[in-house]
C-alpha cells in the first residue's frame, strides 16, 4: 500500500513524489492517462479524474498531496475543476492522517503593495482568487486537520514565466514596477515535504521565497540571462493585484532551508 498519495502529479507534485521516494516511502498517484510517466518515475499510476466521481477508487494513504490545476486541454472550466473534483476526492478518499493542499497567495487581493502574511484579509479581486479560497473555505470545513499551502508563483527548470516573450523582444502587458512573488519548484517541494512532517493541523501557510521582486527587475535580469533584448513593457499596463508575501511561519513552523532565498539564483539555473 502507497503510504503517500499525490493527486495532481504535476510539474511541483513530480518533484515532491521523487522526494518521498528517495526517503523510502512508497508513492501512489492519481492519472486520467499518464500510467507509463508515472510508473518510469516509480509512482504507482491509479487511473480517475477528479470531475468524474465514479471514476475515483483512490487507496487509503497516511499522507494526501491535493495539487489539482487547470489542464485547458480538458475543456473544463475552473470551478468545476478546483472546487467540485475537490468536493468528489474528499467524498471518495480514506480519512487520512495528513491532507495538504496547495493553494495559492492569489487569495490576497491587496493592490497597494504592502506586505501581507496568512493573518492578512483574503479578498481577492478576481474570480479565480475567489475559487481558490472557495477550496480552502470548503476543505477546512470538511477536513479541519488539513494543512494549506498558499504558493506563490511556482518556477523552475521547464517553467519560466514569460520565458519565450522576452526571448523575442516582446513588450509585456504588466505594471513594471508592481510585485512578484515567486518560489523555485526545489523549495516548494521541500515545503510540502516538511509539511508532510511537522506541519500544525489546521494551518495556513504562505509558500514564498524570501525577497519579492518588481516585474521590471525580474524581466530585466532575465533578459540578460538570456541574452535576449531589454525588456519592455506596455504603457498603462498598471492595476490589478500587487503585494509582497511574507514567509515567516514557512520558515518557523516547517523549518525550510531555501535553496533559492530569491530569484537570482533560481532563474539563472532555471534557465541553465
Amino acid at each position: 500500500m502507497a503510504t503517500h498519495l499525490i493527486l495532481g502529479c504535476g510539474y511541483l507534485g513530480r518533484v515532491v513524489a521523487g522526494h518521498w521516494l528517495a526517503s523510502g516511502h512508497p508513492v501512489a498517484a492519481l492519472t486520467r492517462s499518464r500510467t507509463a510517466d508515472l510508473q518510469a518515475l516509480g509512482v504507482e499510476p491509479i487511473l480517475g479524474d477528479v470531475t468524474d466521481p465514479a471514476s475515483l477508487r483512490l487507496p487509503p494513504a497516511d499522507t494526501v498531496l491535493y495539487a489539482v490545476g487547470l489542464d485547458r486541454s480538458a475543456g473544463k472550466g475552473m470551478r468545476e475543476v478546483y472546487v467540485g473534483g475537490l468536493t468528489s476526492v474528499i467524498d471518495a478518499l480514506p480519512a487520512p492522517r495528513r491532507f495538504i493542499h496547495v493553494s495559492s497567495t492569489s487569495v490576497y487581493g491587496q493592490t497597494d503593495g504592502g506586505w501581507v502574511d496568512e493573518s492578512s484579509p483574503t479578498e481577492p479581486t478576481e474570480e479565480s482568487g475567489r475559487i481558490v479560497l472557495e477550496c480552502e473555505q470548503l476543505l477546512l470545513s470538511r477536513l479541519p486537520h488539513a494543512t494549506v499551502l498558499r504558493f506563490a508563483g511556482i518556477y523552475g527548470p521547464g517553467r519560466v514565466i514569460r520565458r519565450a516573450a522576452v526571448e523575442k523582444g516582446e513588450p509585456l502587458a504588466a505594471d513594471p514596477d508592481g510585485w512578484l512573488n515567486l518560489i523555485h519548484v526545489e523549495d516548494g517541494a521541500s515545503a510540502v515535504v516538511a509539511a508532510a512532517d511537522r506541519a500544525v493541523e489546521g494551518q495556513t501557510i504562505n509558500v514564498a521565497d524570501d525577497r519579492p521582486v518588481s516585474r521590471r527587475e525580474f524581466y530585466t535580469t532575465m533578459a540578460e540571462l538570456l541574452g535576449a533584448p531589454p525588456a519592455a513593457f506596455t504603457p498603462g499596463s498598471g492595476g490589478g493585484s500587487n503585494r509582497r508575501v511574507g514567509n515567516r511561519r514557512m520558515r518557523e513552523s516547517l523549518g525550510v532551508a531555501l535553496t533559492y532565498p530569491d530569484f537570482r539564483g533560481g532563474l539563472r539555473q532555471a534557465i541553465g
